[in-house]
């Protein structure tokens, strides 16, 4: 089984790895873009067969160490 968890910024949170990327967006003329935000995905192979089980030891990781979530949200999903 593998589990794709994407870990953003909460809303609010100054995101100066996006302002820089949406800068260099519209300097190459990407006018159309209103706001970038940056994240990361983390990719886990797990060889748990219950998918609730799997996510449950998941979001145990992410509140654990993959997320900080003082500042970050996350979202899993269980392939």
């Amino acid at each position: 089984m593998t589990a794709v968890v994407n870990v953003f910024l909460k809303e609010g949170v100054l995101d100066p790895q996006g302002k820089a990327a949406h800068h260099a967006l519209d300097s190459l003329n990407f006018s159309g873009v209103s706001d970038v935000r940056i994240g990361k995905q983390i990719i886990i192979k797990l060889e748990e067969e219950d998918k609730e089980k799997a996510y449950a030891e998941v979001k145990e990781m992410c509140e654990t160490l993959l997320a900080n979530t003082v500042i970050e949200d996350y979202k899993i999903e269980i392939n």
